[in-house]
């Protein structure tokens, strides 16, 4: 059976995750709140920001940084995107 969310940031109901992708209680929150389309959604955009802004993921800002943008991409609507990012024409 399809687990279903009331998206935040879809603003609609839609399948959600299997279980928490992130630790600790981010992690929950993103699985209580999140459709499996936008956690889709951010993984795009979190590939984008670690390619263009070549991020060392072993550095711990870097982290920190990332998991900044992922709340507000997901829960604040805000517009996050890589800079110098140009999307492909379509």
């Amino acid at each position: 059976m399809t687990r279903m969310v009331n998206c935040v940031k879809l603003k609609r109901e839609a399948e959600g995750l299997a279980a928490p992708p992130y630790p600790g209680q981010m992690g929950v929150r993103i699985w209580q709140s999140i459709s499996k389309e936008a956690w889709e959604m951010w993984i795009q955009t979190q590939t984008r920001l670690v390619n263009e802004n070549r991020l060392n993921l072993a550095d711990a800002r870097a982290r920190k940084y990332l998991a900044q943008q992922m709340e507000t991409f997901l829960f604040e609507d805000g517009d996050v995107e890589a800079q110098g990012y140009v999307p492909p024409p379509q």
